[in-house]
Parts: structure tokens; C-alpha cells; sequence
């Protein structure tokens, strides 16, 4: 969850260390530090909340090195002070380690060394590994020191370390939270994310759990934790670095709820044939055998991305005809599933690097099914384990509440569900058509949806003082409902609920009065009528209403009160792409909420980007 990164080149250590870390901000973290070795020894600068705290304090105190490490924390053991900040040291202050991930047996390992002589100063998991490779540490190199070292952890972490006594040369490790190993001119770079390095090179190498790097002035040597040797070739990074900057946006997440159109036509270009009525997947790897068989689909996620899942499961269910459940990772993996025959699960993620979903994965395949990825991140490790992908190219997302990552999963969503019903012979050339026509209509249709900005904004100003929300949502649109609160709840910490508006009657308009908002998504669809009487049932508790409607329909304004509510219309599209064009009012919403309230927008407090730990 937290940002690791390490530098061996020529250039000056501390700017590129700090660089890395500022472009990892947006993953969240509550310290930071970095270690600087020479010949003399490590110097070593942290400290907690903000990386400018660093900054101030690296001026205050100048360090210097030939290469390095550095890190931004989000507490997982012990709290977020100075003294806890990564990297840490050994004994001898000669060994430093930073650390993604949790080592689960820490405290057993802790009272072992403590009963050895060994001094502890953090109350952190973290510090056990410096004391570990310090006693393993012998004259075969620091790797082997690391490799005694790992087969007494229990956890899921990924560690780089340096030491005075082997010097110039970095030890990456894996074993879940992800890490990658970039290759510039000369110089070598160590991240947990890509953004970090980006700026110095797009050449990259993604480790696999249970694999080391070994980076020296020399080259980079790959292994196994054994230490044999693992054949790896590098990635080209297609981003441009200049995406990774707010681009004249106060906030990431606003140029990246701008950047909609141009995500969904890029996850749309080369895969839909109007003329043909048909869709390419080329990633996809899987037999159409296996499609043509299938009789179950379980889609497994977390978070936003689950709820992305949830819209899938109308989209397939309702071209393609099969039956599918929708799991979140953190259950799937600990409730004993039961594995259809002829099932296909799909994972959905946008780093691929999600420990719960990576975990469910793992177990879906160990009962052998075919498995599929809809995922972000060329090379990431879901794209690795599972036999196919289904790319979105949403670009990088530096914000943490997702917004284009979530609508590109929608479209891969509804590409990969006419995929299916191409298969399948459910849908007509006419009827592929149809659809096709309205997916390449989309991205000037989100265009037109993201207008609304200046009607959300007046939204805010009216209700971002009110404590509680309710989000109500029918069929293709009821996860919506579910998405639209989550944004609101992780941005500007109002308490939100979404609901199937169906289910309001049952139990949650006891909540309504005058004091809530309700947020009603009522598209022109075939549930419209009843989301009507959904929209009257809380009118008549005194609730006020913001509805987002389809435009052109003015069913919705002729029963509400101009005084109290709000209607904001958006641009008309098929059915099963509603979902997508009633997304951006409400990440709109939590935006401009959140900014009137005064929270930090792009890196919400107690949350990271990427959720590597369990």
C-alpha cells in the first residue's frame, strides 16, 4: 500500500529518491523517509505526516550518497510518528530496509532476536527484517542474507534493503505487495509502482511473488528465493509521463473524471467492428469452446471495482444469457467456494496487484477454472496468473477514490459481455450493431455528461453541510447507487448509503427527513416509473431530492419542488451504458463536496490507492 523506492546511477540520489516518492503520494501514507549510503555509512532522514516534512528536514540537515532508498508509510504496526517512519535500521545501523505488506509471525521473531541481544527502537513489524538479515549476514553477500532471512517470515511483503557491507547494490524482494525494477541508461531503479520512475525510464521488469532482484553497477540478476535464476524480460511503459500531472486541474481527480472520454474511447479503439457487427479481444487467450460451455460466471472483486462487478453481472446476464455471482475478494477466498462445471471467473482490478482478489484468484484456479482479468496495468500479476486479460487504458490514475479506472472497467464490462454474446449466437448482427454503434457513441456522450460540472458544484453549495446521504438506483443503476455513496463517503467523509431503491421500504426510510438528501438515478429505462414512486416515497418524509434523469424527460421535475430539489439531466445512450453516463454526476458531487468541506481530495485519510495487504 505504501511507496517504495531506490535508486544506483550516477545521477544525485536525493532529488530522484524524492521524485519517486512525491509521484507514489497519491497512494496514500502518513511518513516518509529515505537512507542514503556511502562509504562511510547510511544517513538516514524521516518523518511523519506530509512529504514536505521531509523536504524541510533533508534542507535542514543535507544527506549524500552514491545510492539509495526511500519510502512513504501507511501505518499498519505501530503509529504514524518519526520514530516508526520507514527505512530501518539494525544494531549496527549498517543494514536498512523498507517494506510493503505485513510479516505476520513479527512478534514470535521479535521475542527471539530481543532474547539474542538484539535492541528494537519501533514498534513496527518492519524492523524484525533488519535484525533478521543482520544475524544471517555473513560473507556470501547481502541476497543470501535475504534469503535465510525470508524463509522464517510469514506474510504477504515486499522488502528492498541495502547495506554498508555490501555496497552498491540493492536487494528487491517480492512475495505479494508489488514491485517493480526499471532500466534506464546506466542506472537502475526499484518501485513499488510505476508512476515513481517513470519520468527516467519506461523499460520495467515486474517481479513475481517468491523472486528477488539483485541490482549492482553491473546489471540486474533475477532469481527465485532459492536463488536459482529466473528468465525476465522487460516491459514498455506506453504512458506518457506528462499524464501523471494534475495537467492545469486543482486535483487529480478532477482531471481524471475529465479524462473519461478519452479512457473509454481508448478501451473501446480496435475492438468493435460496426461494419461486421462484431468485437476483437485479442488479449483474451481462451478458447470460444470454453465460452460456448459455460455455465457460470463468478466475478470477484473489491471496493469500486466490485461494483464494477455488479454492473458486469447485469451486462452478461443480459446479452450473453448466463447465469453470474458476484463475490468480494476478502469473502471468496475464506468461504469455501464451490466451483461449478464449465465456470469462468473474472477477476477485476486496477492495479492487479489487489492481495483479496489475487488471493481468490489463486483459489478459483486451484479448483480449475478458466480465468479471465479486467485490469489496468500491463504485466501486473493478475494479468499473469489468469489466462486472459481484458485491458482498460485508463492510463495512470493518481487519485485515490477511482473515477476513469471505474468507467473503462464498465466498458471492458459491457465489450466483454457482447463478446460473449457473440459467441453464444444471443444477440443478432443487427441487434451487435445496435450496441456496437452505442459504445462508439459513448466517449462524446461522457463529454457531454461531464457538462454537468457547474450543475454539480451548485449541488454542492446547497447539501455539502448535510451529514448524511442516501443513494437510490434500480436495475443497471441500483450499483450505481452503491458507487455515487462510496465516492462520497471516501472523499469528504459524509456518511452515504446506497440502495436498491426497491429496498428503501425496507428499513432505510425510517431514515429520511428533511436533514437527508436523497440521491435518486432514474434514467428513462423500464424501471423508470417505479424509481417515480420511489422518488415520491421520499418526498412524502420530507427528504430532499437530487435527481439525475435522462434529458429531455420531465416526468421527474413535474412532481418535485424547484425550492428543495435539484434535477440534473443527462445526455441520453442504450440501456446497459446508462450505468457509465450516471457515474459522472456523482463522482462530480463527491468532488465538489469534498472540496467545499476542505479534505484532501486526492489522498482521503486512511486509505491508499492500491490495497497490497490483507
Amino acid at each position: 500500500m505504501c511507496g517504495i523506492i531506490g535508486y544506483l546511477g550516477s545521477k544525485p540520489v536525493v532529488p530522484v529518491l524524492l521524485d519517486g516518492l512525491r509521484r507514489m503520494e497519491y497512494r496514500g501514507y502518513d511518513s516518509a523517509g529515505v537512507a542514503l549510503v556511502s562509504p562511510e555509512g547510511i544517513a538516514l532522514r524521516r518523518s511523519a505526516g506530509k512529504l514536505v516534512n521531509l523536504e524541510n528536514a533533508l534542507r535542514e540537515d543535507p544527506v549524500d550518497g552514491v545510492y539509495g532508498v526511500g519510502h512513504t508509510r501507511w501505518a499498519t504496526h505501530g503509529r504514524p510518528t518519526e520514530e516508526n517512519a520507514h527505512p530501518h535500521r539494525d544494531c549496527t545501523g549498517r543494514i536498512v530496509v523498507v517494506h510493503n505488506g505485513i510479516i505476520e509471525n513479527y512478534l514470535e521473531l521479535k521475542q527471539e532476536l530481543q532474547q539474542q541481544g538484539h535492541q528494537f527502537k519501533t514498534e513496527t513489524d518492519t524492523e524484525i527484517v533488519a535484525h533478521l538479515v543482520e544475524r544471517e549476514m555473513q560473507s556470501d553477500g547481502l541476497e543470501n542474507a535475504v534469503r535465510r532471512a525470508l524463509k522464517l517470515m510469514r506474510g504477504m511483503f515486499a522488502l528492498v534493503l541495502v547495506s554498508v557491507e555490501d555496497p552498491e547494490k540493492i536487494v528487491a524482494v517480492r512475495n505479494g505487495p508489488p514491485i517493480i525494477v526499471g532500466l534506464g541508461q546506466d542506472e537502475f531503479f526499484v518501485a513499488s509502482d510505476i508512476p515513481a520512475i517513470l519520468s527516467h525510464t519506461r523499460d520495467v521488469v515486474f517481479l513475481g511473488d517468491e523472486e528477488m532482484a539483485v541490482i549492482t553497477r553491473s546489471g540486474v540478476e533475477f532469481t527465485d528465493f532459492t536463488g536459482r535464476a529466473v528468465s525476465k524480460t522487460s516491459k514498455r511503459v506506453l504512458w506518457d509521463p506528462i499524464a501523471a500531472e494534475k495537467g492545469g486541474h486543482k486535483h487529480f481527480m478532477l482531471k481524471e473524471i475529465f479524462e473519461q472520454p478519452t479512457a473509454a474511447r481508448d478501451t473501446i479503439l480496435g475492438r468493435v467492428s460496426l461494419e461486421r457487427g462484431r468485437i476483437h479481444l485479442e488479449e483474451i487467450n481462451l478458447s470460444e469452446d470454453v465460452f460456448r460451455k459455460l455455465r457460470q460466471v463468478t466475478i470477484i472483486a473489491c471496493g469500486t471495482s466490485w461494483h464494477a462487478g455488479l454492473v458486469g453481472k447485469f451486462l452478461i446476464e443480459t446479452l450473453a444469457r448466463v447465469p453470474v455471482e458476484v463475490d468480494y475478494g476478502s469473502e471468496y477466498r475464506y468461504r469455501n467456494a464451490i466451483v461449478a462445471e464449465d465456470e469462468l471467473t473474472i477477476v477485476i482490478t486496477q492495479s492487479g496487484e489487489t492481495a483479496d482478489t489475487l488471493a481468490s484468484l489463486r483459489e478459483a484456479k486451484r479448483q480449475g477454472v478458466a480465468s479471465l482479468a479486467i485490469c489496468n496495468v500491463v504485466g501486473s500479476m493478475a494479468t499473469r496468473e489468469t489466462d486472459g486479460t481484458v485491458y482498460t487504458h485508463a492510463g495512470p490514475e493518481i487519485g485515490v477514490a477511482s473515477t476513469k479506472a471505474f468507467t473503462s472497467q464498465l466498458v471492458a464490462l459491457d465489450l466483454l459481455a457482447l463478446y460473449l454474446a457473440q459467441i453464444r449466437g444471443t444477440l443478432s448482427t443487427d441487434e451487435m450493431r445496435t450496441h456496437i454503434d452505442a459504445l462508439l457513441q459513448l466517449p462524446h456522450v461522457i463529454d457531454q455528461a461531464i457538462r454537468a460540472s457547474a450543475a454539480m458544484e451548485r449541488v454542492a453549495e446547497k447539501f455539502h453541510s448535510r451529514r448524511d446521504f442516501l443513494f437510490l438506483g434500480r436495475g443497471f443503476n441500483y450499483p450505481i447507487a452503491l458507487e455515487g455513496a462510496l465516492k462520497l463517503k471516501e472523499i469528504s467523509y459524509i456518511h452515504a448509503e446506497g440502495y436498491p431503491a426497491g429496498e428503501m421500504k425496507h428499513g432505510p426510510i425510517a431514515l429520511i427527513d428533511e436533514n437527508m438528501p436523497v440521491v435518486a438515478i432514474a434514467p428513462d429505462d423500464h424501471v423508470f416509473e417505479k424509481m417515480l414512486g420511489n422518488v415520491q416515497e421520499a418526498k412524502a418524509r420530507g427528504g430532499a431530492v437530487i435527481a439525475i434523469t435522462s434529458e429531455g424527460d420531465h416526468r421527474m421535475s413535474a412532481i418535485l419542488d424547484p425550492a428543495n430539489d435539484i434535477v440534473v439531466p443527462m445526455p441520453r445512450t442504450s440501456p446497459q451504458l446508462t450505468p457509465i453516463v450516471m457515474t459522472i454526476p456523482l463522482q462530480l458531487l463527491a468532488y465538489y463536496i469534498a472540496v467545499r468541506r476542505g479534505c484532501d481530495v486526492d489522498q482521503p485519510r486512511n486509505l491508499a490507492k492500491s490495497v497490497t495487504v490483507e
